[in-house]
């Protein structure tokens, strides 16, 4: 499903819908610096569900607006003007990308497998469908999206607060675009057909249930018959094939590591060191949590940090007795918020880092503060709307 989406992705930056969509945003919010970000943080969390690759969405399609908005307010690195509104709309660009993976199952690779472990984890009784996880992540990642750029602007106030040339260049360049061109309405127009299955709108409305991988299936067959992208396009998307052939590698070796026992070993381990603390199922998981979580500032691969340890913590944490669902929840929730710790935590850090607004300093700080804040969200209001939503 994320390989043939990523090849869907392709999509949006081939017609320049991606672009449309994020210059839009800005020509009608971005007067204010604070808008602008906001515009950023929008433009990726509307492109999200078809965009497996948050490289692709943060660095190939978002940053390139965000560049051109520094750029034109003369922040530049190279001239040590970084801090005019670079720096800030370089973070929001980063984080932004990070909460759209908390919320859609098909916004960055690691998701699908971390439904996949807890499938086997809890011998296929908990199945985290597109519309169960989306319903689940909404309401906090919302809320984290709409905080996050608050607290950057606090964090890193950009020394230009007022931005008139930024809607006034964002109306430029869509009028150099023109109309939109066939291309992009038939890719509006599979996008639109894709989310509407994966919400399961047709299961609602006439009890048909439509396979998420079908589904994705599907959208690459309308691109390729409708001609939006050729065959040749397929084939050169080179990240889709790797997550393709990687997965099937990692799938296959975490199903030995639990095969082979490795995982029930482990998750026992960690249940019996915990118990011997004599803390409750809460206090235990929460400590699996965050252990989970900050391993990650010795990984460069969230789908490599899933595979080595999500199955034993998530093993773990229900062998102390945590509701299945809930823990689920909150480990996939903690999968999303890791990739915001570092300049190397995913693939679109180093793009958006290599471009120099930020010194690696200011990354990590605003990556912790920033995942202290998200932990809180999903923490509190994620578990408020989880126990509304009746999943535990």
């Amino acid at each position: 499903m994320i390989g043939i989406a990523i090849i869907i992705s392709r999509g949006l930056l081939k017609t320049g819908l991606g672009m449309r969509i994020g210059y839009l945003l800005i020509s009608l919010f971005g007067k204010r610096t604070l808008g602008v970000g906001y515009s950023l943080a929008l433009a990726d969390l509307v492109i999200g569900p078809v965009t497996p690759s948050n490289t692709a969405r943060g660095g190939a399609i978002v940053h390139p607006i965000m560049r051109s908005i520094a750029l034109s307010f003369d922040s530049d690195p190279e001239k040590g003007t970084e801090s005019k509104i670079g720096k800030y709309l370089a973070l929001v660009n980063y984080h932004a990308n990070i909460i759209t993976c908390c919320i859609f199952i098909t916004a960055t690779a690691p998701n699908p497998l971390v439904v996949e472990l807890v499938a086997k984890a809890t011998d296929s009784q908990i199945h985290l469908s597109w519309g169960t996880w989306f319903a689940a992540m909404v309401v906090p990642g919302l809320i984290a999206m709409l905080l996050m750029p608050l607290v950057l602007y606090f964090l890193y106030p950009p020394e230009i607060k007022q931005t008139p040339n930024a809607t006034a260049l964002a109306k430029e360049k869509l009028k150099e675009m023109g109309a939109m061109k066939r291309d992009e309405k038939i890719m509006l127009g599979i996008f639109v057909i894709l989310l509407l299955l994966w919400a399961g709108v047709p299961e609602m409305l006439f009890g048909v249930k439509v396979d998420a991988t079908a589904t994705t299936f599907l959208g690459l067959s309308l691109c390729l018959l409708t001609g939006v992208l050729t065959w040749d396009d397929a084939l050169k998307e080179k990240g889709a094939w790797d997550t393709i052939v990687w997965f099937a590698a990692l799938v296959m070796m975490a199903n030995f590591l639990n095969k082979l026992g490795l995982i029930a070993w482990l998750s026992e381990s960690m249940q019996g060191g915990i118990s011997h603390l004599g803390l409750g199922w809460e206090a235990g998981c929460a400590l699996l949590v965050l252990a989970y979580l900050y391993a990650h500032y010795v990984f460069a691969s969230g789908t490599a940090h899933v595979t080595a340890m999500f199955g034993a913590f998530y093993g773990a944490g229900l062998a102390l007795g945590a509701p299945p669902m809930l823990f689920a929840l909150i480990m996939a929730s903690a999968t999303g918020i890791m990739m915001s710790l570092t300049h190397y935590s995913t693939g679109s850090a180093p793009v958006i880092y290599g471009s120099n607004y930020v010194t690696m300093t200011e990354w990590w700080k605003a990556g912790f503060i920033m995942s202290v804040l998200e932990i809180l969200i999903f923490c509190t209001v994620g578990i408020l709307w989880w126990k509304v939503l009746g999943y535990w």
